[in-house]
């Protein structure tokens, strides 16, 4: 079991969670996330670490209620606990001193790029963090990134704070300008991503997006986040989660992320804390001497040639 140390709302449907995993804080590194399973039968979900003390032994986690599992955790409180968490996964963000970086971050993406924006700004670049949100209160961690950025812009879609536009707008905004820009890293939604790749290919400017396709077991077995990435495919949970966006073929990763629509909305909610593990019964079954007589055509009661 992890702990959680503590609970609380950035907005009201992202929750920050600061929880108990020394060893996941002692390897962690920016761009890594874990995957995590709130009761002994729940689903596992992959959430990118947000922020880790190697000291205290605690890593953080930032939680939008979208689907069944985020939505029972962020019920959870200080005091409480998770059933797991494993990691760090994934590949670590390619960092290095290149100039001037644009970290964007669309809604609770901004919690994901916020350790990378860390990290690029720790290798001596000088960042810009456009940060974006439908309203006010959907833009999170203004703060932080403050304090360690150079520049931050927060935009909202409906102008009610910051920049009234798209983060895709603002940054056209900054290009238009005559801003020397040397490499720009967006985290959101797919089709923010996906819009920030249509808006540098033209100038050139490299650009990195992080992934985020469905995922089960987080090493390359389940093959659910295959992604197709300059013509070849890859697996998001070990070749990534970031890429090169210019080689993304995001109409393909839309389609994918849309499998399990229509199932993930009539799915009783109760099948959360009741419906059994899957592969754990697979895993039961194939150890059951009894049912691998059946599947090798015996009788019970038979016996081996």
């Amino acid at each position: 079991m992890f702990r959680i140390l503590e609970a609380r709302f950035l907005a009201p449907t992202v929750k920050y969670f600061r929880i108990e995993a020394r060893k996941i804080a002692e390897k962690r590194k920016a761009g890594q996330f874990v995957i995590i399973r709130v009761t002994p039968n729940g689903e596992r979900i992959p959430l990118t670490i947000a922020d880790a003390d190697v000291k205290e032994g605690w890593i953080s986690l930032i939680v939008q209620s979208l689907g069944k599992t985020t939505k029972l955790l962020n019920t959870l409180e200080a005091g409480d606990a998770i059933t797991d968490c494993v990691g760090p996964l994934g590949k670590p963000s390619e960092i290095g001193k290149v100039g001037t970086v644009v970290v964007i971050g669309g809604g609770v993406g901004t919690a994901i790029a916020y350790p990378t924006a860390v990290a690029v700004k720790r290798a001596q670049n000088h960042v810009c963090a456009i940060i974006g949100g439908r309203t006010k209160e959907l833009v999170i961690l203004e703060k932080e990134m403050r304090a360690i950025c150079n520049e931050v812009y927060p935009t909202t879609d409906d102008g009610s704070y910051g920049f009234h536009g798209l983060v895709t707008e603002k940054l056209s905004e900054l290009i238009d300008a005559g801003r020397a820009i040397h490499h720009v890293l967006a985290i959101g939604p797919v089709p923010m991503m996906r819009a920030v790749s249509r808006v540098t290919r033209p100038h050139g400017i490299p650009t990195t997006v992080s992934l985020n396709p469905i995922m089960v077991d987080g090493t390359g077995m389940c093959g659910g986040c295959r992604v197709r990435v300059g013509g070849e495919t890859f697996f998001a949970c070990v070749d990534g989660p970031e890429f090169d966006a210019h080689e993304v073929d995001f109409e393909l990763l839309m389609l994918r992320n849309r499998s399990y629509l229509e199932f993930e909305k009539t799915r009783d909610t109760e099948l959360l804390e009741t419906e059994p593990c899957k592969l754990r019964e697979a895993i039961a079954d194939l150890q059951d001497p009894e049912k691998a007589r059946i599947r090798e055509g015996l009788r019970p009661d038979e016996e081996e040639a």
